[in-house]
């Protein structure tokens, strides 16, 4: 069921991975015009532009991103959108957003399809209901190509207790089983992404390299990673140090990504820059050192940023507009010629 995906691969790997990661010399160089993606969505040149807004509020997910994509200048390339278990998607919003006459957006469906479950139970068959559920309502009325992602950043539900059902082996037999089952059921146009945290604290667990579910299921290698901006704080920094997080004695999470599964297209799936709650920082620094780290980084072929006014714990704010500095520093970025990719 993977046939086209697979060639294409293997097609890549043949020519040292230069089609499907080849890299624009510079990051201002990538044509207004020109860049398009192939089979697996990967961009011939340039970077694919996505986000996410509106998180951990009411707003409209669609309504949000809308707002945002106001705000920051450009519209999305990438919708990044969150579902779990037994929920009903994609949803008559985000098929509207995929396919909307003027800029079509293509989906990037996170989920959590062990909810209430766990991901042995997963791997065991336990849902395969939910699992055929959604592949016969992408068979039905959903043929376009979009990016999935299973569990994004499973590090952090890891239970490393044997047995527990939420064992690092765990996910990964999940993820393989959901793919595998998926394709069984007819599904051919999921390009599948592993989202990983990509924290040093978690890469420098025994466990951690069991994650990985295999190269033969996943398509894309994702990060989902943050810097602060306020000098002093945890994990302060810039573009370079939310890649470059690493154990100790390890190496970086941006080597080990291209260097472990070099055939593989990265793409940053969260990403921002954040400061406290209510003490506005600039962020311009940040945001004005994305396009130089992309130049020397072929291997990331698409960006999505993660909009809101406050995280999941209430004390971050990633937002792009805390002030006016900001704002501007990040509207210029996302007005660069390297996000012009058509999606083919």
């Amino acid at each position: 069921m993977r046939l086209k995906k697979s060639m294409t691969v293997l097609a890549a790997m043949a020519m040292g991975a230069t089609t499907a990661l080849a890299g624009t010399t510079a990051a201002t160089a990538a044509p207004a015009a020109g860049c398009k993606t192939n089979d697996l969505l990967v961009p011939s040149c340039g970077v694919l532009w996505g986000a996410a807004a509106g998180g951990f509020t009411d707003a409209p997910r669609d309504k949000a991103l809308k707002d945002f994509e106001k705000l920051s200048g450009r519209t999305a390339s990438i919708y990044h959108t969150y579902h779990k278990g037994d929920e009903v998607f994609p949803t008559a919003a985000e098929k509207a957003m995929a396919r909307d006459t003027n800029q079509p957006r293509v989906l990037l469906l996170n989920w959590k399809i062990a909810y209430k479950s766990s991901w042995a139970k997963v791997a065991k068959g336990e849902q395969d209901k939910r699992i055929d559920a959604f592949a016969a309502r992408i068979k039905k009325d959903f043929p376009e190509k979009f990016f999935l992602v299973l569990n994004h950043e499973p590090e952090n539900d890891v239970i490393a207790r044997r047995g527990s059902g939420w064992e690092a082996k765990d996910f990964a037999a999940m993820y393989r089983h959901t793919i595998k089952r998926l394709e069984a059921k007819g599904v051919t146009n999921a390009i599948n992404v592993m989202a990983y945290m990509g924290n040093e604290k978690w890469m420098a667990q025994k466990w951690w390299a069991d994650l990985y579910p295999g190269d033969d299921v996943v398509d894309w290698m994702g990060l989902d990673s943050y810097v602060s901006a306020e000098k002093g704080a945890y994990h302060y920094g810039q573009f370079a140090d939310l890649l470059d997080r690493k154990a100790k004695n390890g190496p970086t999470f941006y080597d080990w990504a291209t260097k472990k599964h070099a055939a593989k297209p990265l793409m940053i799936a969260e990403w921002g820059v954040y400061h406290r709650v209510g003490k506005p920082v600039d962020k311009s620094a940040g945001f004005n050192s994305v396009l130089p780290e992309l130049a020397k980084r072929p291997a990331i072929k698409a960006i999505v940023y993660f909009d809101t006014k406050h995280d999941d714990q209430g004390d971050r704010d990633i937002s792009i507009d805390s002030k006016k500095t900001s704002l501007t520093a990040f509207r210029t970025l996302a007005a660069n010629n390297l996000f012009n990719v058509t999606i083919g």
